[in-house]
């Protein structure tokens, strides 16, 4: 995905069963609008992926299509992922990319990539960190994301379960499907946001997190469509 995973940062400037069932949940998503919801460009990508609402039976929910573009939809409420680690949703893609590999700035285009945003927090950045935050804030006026967890539907079956995206160290890319075995398939996904961020990183990540989602294809210039019925974050 061309420029995307380093431009997502600036852009952001600008603008399992049972323990589900008992968990509280801090924010549900259901797709009925998408008034919780901003939508995110990239500067040098003239062509923006499409995210609409449609209905299946009594279902609402996102329907994503790109074709050689990329923007995202980005969840205007913060939360604590040490208060609510857990991260679950229900995904479906048509099709996935031919020319796609996320270890490349060629092939790091996903048919659907949901977002965990971590916010920079100055107070416990070292001092490199520090001066690099502090001169991005300077220009733009505020601090980009310390880092973010993507968790992608890879085309590749081969594709690590891990990957470090091409763009910077600061994203890693967890690959919670692979290839094409469940194309037009609906999957129900759940993960631990704090665990995952511990295993990608090595260090446990600050405590406010938000949410994007996004289908990119600009760099492959394939296309693809897919769909997410709900996103929950619970306890």
């Amino acid at each position: 995905m061309r420029y995307c995973t380093s431009l997502i940062v600036a852009a952001f400037l600008l603008i399992s069963g049972t323990a589900w069932a008992q968990s509280s949940v801090l924010l549900r998503e259901d797709f009925k609008d998408l008034r919780n919801w901003e939508p995110l460009y990239f500067p040098k990508i003239a062509k923006h992926t499409e995210y609409t609402v449609v209905t299946e039976g009594k279902r609402t929910m996102l329907k994503t299509r790109s074709s050689a573009s990329a923007s995202a939809l980005v969840y205007r409420q913060t939360f604590n992922p040490y208060d609510f680690p857990r991260l679950r949703w229900r995904w479906k893609v048509e099709n996935i990319y031919k020319s796609a590999d996320g270890r490349t700035k060629a092939g790091d285009d996903y048919p659907l990539r949901i977002y965990v945003i971590f916010q920079y927090d100055p107070e416990k950045a070292d001092l490199s960190e520090k001066l690099l935050y502090g001169t991005l804030k300077a220009v733009y006026g505020k601090y980009p994301p310390q880092s973010t967890l993507n968790y992608v539907w890879a085309s590749s079956t081969t594709a690590d379960t891990v990957i470090t995206s091409p763009y910077t160290d600061r994203a890693k890319l967890i690959a919670r499907e692979r290839g094409p075995d469940k194309i037009g398939q609906w999957v129900d996904e759940a993960a631990h946001i704090i665990e995952d961020y511990r295993k990608a990183f090595g260090r446990p990540p600050p405590d406010k997190a938000s949410l994007a989602i996004m289908n990119d294809s600009d760099n492959t210039g394939e296309a693809a469509v897919s769909y997410l019925e709900y996103i929950e974050v619970a306890n």
